[in-house]
């Protein structure tokens, strides 16, 4: 196998400025680094879907292939605090259609962190259909962004949203209730748009898939829409993430549906499809994604 390299920064337009932090380096045989600015931090770390982003991106670099992520899989099993990380990643089978590998993305010294396996797979023959639909939505310029503060009459403190919200991703409510609403609840059951403040797009204008990895972390909404305002004061990081992606999405909002499925014994299980409406044809589903998450209480 030739020597690993970094990525190519072509395979994007230059100016996405946060996706710069999935830019990883080479810097010894299956090692590689990738600095994660502050602007991705979501509470305490950065939010999950970065990680996953980066080790893909190695995993790519080592394999030295064009082949598109079609499935990764990976755990959470210490915080990757931004600033520097460390990746190490390793080749499990390098094929013509298809190659698997592995990869691990922790802090400088740390001894874990993500841990993830992916699989890179070019197009082949067979059928085609999609049984999933896309949830009905009001259009995002319709939806209240995340980085809104909340109604005086709601008696909530108004606080800025935590940097990944406020500077990367931009989060509107399409179905669900904002946490201060008191009203009674239904389905554990949310739909979104998200969209990046800068989108890493490709040369050949299609987003990013990398981009899709950091949107389906994005579940633990459906799990206190149906909790409501009785049980404000959980966090729920995740601690494992599987994202099957299909095909390119084009750049802008992306419509989000996730659904939980059980909460128990201090965790909970959800689901994420993300939807292209922009496709021709109609909503094109372009990932589908599932974890499981653990309750903390936080301050």
């Amino acid at each position: 196998m030739r020597a690993p390299m970094a990525v190519a920064r072509s395979v994007r337009i230059v100016g996405a400025r946060a996706w710069e932090s999935t830019e990883v380096t080479a810097v010894g045989a299956g090692a590689y680094r990738a600095t994660i600015g502050p602007e991705w931090v979501l509470a305490m770390v950065p939010q999950g879907g970065l990680p996953a982003a980066i080790a893909a991106r190695a995993m790519a670099a080592e394999l030295q292939t064009d082949l598109p992520l079609r499935a990764i899989h990976g755990v959470f099993a210490s915080p990757v605090p931004d600033g520097e990380v460390q990746i190490s990643a390793r080749v499990l089978r390098a094929g013509r259609r298809v190659s698997q590998a592995s990869a691990d993305v922790t802090g400088i010294g740390a001894s874990s962190g993500f841990s993830a396996v992916a699989v890179f797979g070019g197009d082949r023959e067979g059928p085609s259909f999609t049984e999933l639909v896309a949830p009905d939505a009001p259009p995002p310029d319709e939806c209240p962004s995340f980085r809104d503060p909340p109604p005086p009459e709601s008696g909530w403190e108004p606080r800025p949203p935590w940097p990944f919200w406020g500077e990367v991703l931009d989060g509107r409510a399409a179905v669900g209730h904002p946490p201060w609403d008191d009203s009674p609840r239904g389905a554990a059951e949310v739909v979104n748009w998200f969209g990046f403040d800068d989108p890493p797009v490709q040369v050949d204008g299609m987003l990013d898939p990398l981009a899709l990895l950091v949107m389906a972390d994005v579940m633990p909404g459906s799990v206190f829409e149906k909790l409501g305002t009785r049980e404000q004061g959980w966090f729920a990081p995740s601690i494992d993430l599987s994202v099957h992606l299909f095909g390119h999405a084009t750049p802008g909002w992306i419509l989000a549906h996730s659904k939980a499925h059980l909460a128990g014994d201090g965790y909970a299980s959800a689901e994420m499809a993300l939807w292209d409406p922009r496709a021709d044809g109609g909503p094109k589903l372009v990932a589908w994604a599932a974890q499981q998450m653990f309750f903390t209480r936080i301050d």
